[in-house]
């Protein structure tokens, strides 16, 4: 019985066969088109991204920058406030002790042109007072400049009458002396007009004064 079968044949060529362009062309996958919008969106994104990081370190570099700086100018001026302080201070101490002085030298000057317009003045005043306080005392002795000897007798008379002096006077005049001042003199006290003597303690107070300024306003620089 005959098969139905075709029957095979090995007229089947297996080998390799060159492929055509076309069919090249025709079996390569499809390339994937990518929208032009969406590109152009891609790098605008990317363009925005790298100029925010961008702005975001110049930021951080600028607050750095800016920090130090600050720093920096704090402290100098920190440097420069103490120095301008330490200046000031000892501009205020020689200005204090310029004024001082010159307010003593002022004041001198002024008592001697009152001395030397006034010459009986202050002695005038101490006899007032002194006779005030000697009622019982036997005598009393004043001894001033040759030249107002005579008015200050006058005076010490004058001075009697409305005190409680009743004792001798006795005015002598003394070159040694300088004019304006004097002395009084009774048996258990006396009394002395020096200018020169009140000069010396003007002097030495204005001193003292300047020492203790400084030496507190050392202390404070210090700070004890």
């Amino acid at each position: 019985m005959a098969s139905s079968h075709a029957r095979f044949t090995f007229d089947l060529d297996l080998a390799s066969r060159p492929v055509t362009a076309a069919a090249a062309v025709t079996s390569a996958p499809p390339t994937p088109m990518v929208p032009e919008d969406l590109v152009a969106q891609l790098i605008a994104q990317a363009r925005e991204e790298a100029y925010s990081e961008g702005v975001a370190t110049g930021e951080r570099n600028a607050t750095a920058v800016a920090a130090q700086t600050l720093a920096a100018a704090a402290g100098t001026l920190a440097t420069q406030t103490a120095e301008m302080a330490a200046a000031l201070d000892d501009a205020t101490r020689d200005v204090r002790r310029e004024a001082v002085e010159l307010a003593g030298s002022i004041g001198r000057k002024l008592a001697l042109h009152l001395l030397a317009r006034y010459p009986t003045l202050e002695l005038d005043a101490l006899i007032a007072e002194c006779m005030q306080n000697l009622s019982g005392v036997p005598h009393l002795v004043v001894r001033c400049n040759p030249a107002i000897a005579d008015g200050i007798r006058d005076i010490a008379t004058a001075h009697m009458q409305t005190s409680g002096f009743a004792g001798r006077l006795v005015v002598m005049g003394d070159p040694d002396i300088r004019l304006g001042d004097g002395r009084l003199e009774w048996v258990d006290g006396g009394l002395v007009r020096d200018i020169g003597a009140v000069s010396k303690d003007i002097d030495s107070k204005i001193s003292a004064y300047l020492a203790a300024t400084s030496g507190q306003a050392k202390q404070q620089e210090s700070g004890h």
